[in-house]
């Protein structure tokens, strides 16, 4: 079965670790390919090619600065991920303090 285009839609996108790191690294300040390269230890090929694609599915924006590009997220591509990840985040929360319950009575039966 042929893989699906990672420059497809977002959630193919991310599903690579590279480009989450590179998500990382631009939710706290816009930065350039280099800085970007600098900050994950990437090949400058490789960093731009994983911006290309974050850029073509929309996560991040890009703009000129003189003779640098400057990337950034843009959060409002991001919300349907995040939205689709707090599904599982309830009920991995309700999971873990079940979890929590089972050892706090473990540990007051030790005692």
């Amino acid at each position: 079965m042929a893989r699906a285009a990672t420059t497809a839609d977002a959630f193919n996108a991310v599903a690579e670790p590279l480009r989450r790191d590179i998500l990382d690294a631009l939710a706290d300040a816009e930065r350039s390919v280099g800085e970007v390269v600098d900050l994950l230890g990437l090949g400058q090929p490789q960093a731009s090619k994983h911006l290309r694609v974050l850029r073509e599915v929309g996560l991040v924006d890009v703009r000129d600065e003189g003779r640098r590009r400057l990337y950034r997220t843009n959060a409002h591509a991001l919300r349907p991920i995040h939205e689709w990840v707090s599904r599982y985040e309830e009920q991995w929360n309700e999971r873990f303090d079940a979890v929590d319950t089972v050892l706090e009575e473990l540990k007051e039966s030790e005692s």
